[in-house]
């Protein structure tokens, strides 16, 4: 997918790919705030990057959830980001008509996971000719998600990726089989959710829990098997943020977790 994004730094460094930023947007300040650090870092250690933001949150646990602080304000504080730092930007979309309106403002469109089996939602971001990351749904197996990245290659759109986000383990956990790393990876580049693989849905409070501890380890392994890329959601305090704070990793321990997966990548070139 990177090698159709003109505005990408460090694409021919044979690193690992970098989508990162918060879960959703909250401000333009903190927005501007994280992609600099961020930048800093994968400018640092060749990493290519995309920053990540949610424009609007579809999928909430509770009708009294946070999603937004408003649409068009959130899509130009995306587009913002990326004029800024001249970086490619990607944000989610859940409807049909959100694919032209969200393609006027970022490079990639993201469908998420419990949307991925929608047809018209995938035809219509592949008709914008934008980039299109499709987060592999809890539900489905490594050799199902062909047919999703079909659906966006007959709509005339070769510019596809999937992102691996975990599989339901019992009623409020997740699992990662790192088996299917290599089986989509000959439909598409694939990219390792690592924070969301972590997220503990369907708590009892109703607000989504997580486990930041194994962010490293979980990272490691998908970099060893050979994904393409890495998502991470990271916040300078996870506590306060509005969304997803629980399985996010703190922006100050970014620049570790970075070098240590340069280093196995490098390892395993």
């Amino acid at each position: 997918m990177i090698q159709y994004l003109d505005n990408i730094h460090h694409k021919d460094s044979k690193n690992f790919f970098l989508i990162a930023g918060p879960c959703i947007i909250e401000g333009e300040d903190m927005a501007l705030r994280i992609a600099e650090k961020v930048i800093e870092l994968t400018n640092k250690y060749n990493i290519p990057y995309i920053f990540k933001g949610s424009f609007k949150k579809a999928n909430r646990s509770r009708v009294d959830s946070f999603t937004t602080i408003g649409e068009e304000k959130s899509l130009e504080i995306l587009k913002k980001v990326g004029e800024t730092f001249n970086i490619p930007t990607t944000t989610d979309i859940h409807e049909n008509e959100h694919a032209a309106l969200a393609a006027q403002y970022v490079d990639v469109l993201q469908i998420p996971a419990f949307l991925v089996r929608q047809t018209d939602l995938l035809i219509a971001a592949a008709k914008t000719g934008k980039c299109v990351s499709l987060k592999k749904g809890q539900f489905l197996s490594p050799e199902s998600m062909k047919f999703a990245v079909q659906k966006i290659t007959d709509s005339d759109n070769q510019k596809v990726a999937i992102i691996e986000r975990g599989n339901s383990f019992g009623y409020t956990d997740l699992i990662v089989d790192y088996r299917g790393i290599p089986t989509m990876r000959e439909y598409a580049p694939v990219i390792l959710d690592v924070t969301h693989s972590l997220q503990q849905p369907n708590q009892s409070s109703g607000v989504t829990g997580g486990r930041p501890d194994l962010i490293e380890t979980v990272a490691k392994a998908g970099i060893a098997v050979g994904a393409d890329g890495i998502f991470i959601e990271t916040h300078p305090t996870p506590e306060t943020a509005l969304s997803d704070g629980a399985n996010m990793l703190r922006l100050d321990l970014l620049e570790d977790l970075l070098q240590k997966l340069t280093r196995v990548r490098e390892a395993i070139l």
